[in-house]
């Protein structure tokens, strides 16, 4: 998922670079998106093994 919020914000530069604005502020969205979801995923996760490890042991 990060890797296709990289891809998203790379493609925004390109973009924003070739003058369409639209386009790149589309691509950008695209890209905060993902990024915060990553990051939700990875928080999760996170606190799961955190409370899992606990109970296993």
């Amino acid at each position: 998922m990060l890797k296709a919020a990289l891809l998203f914000a790379i493609l925004a530069l390109v973009l924003g670079l070739l003058g369409f604005g639209g386009a790149a502020g589309a691509a950008w969205g695209i890209a905060k998106i993902l990024f915060f979801i990553a990051v939700a995923i990875a928080v999760i996760l996170f606190v799961l093994g955190l409370t899992v490890y606990k109970k296993v042991t």
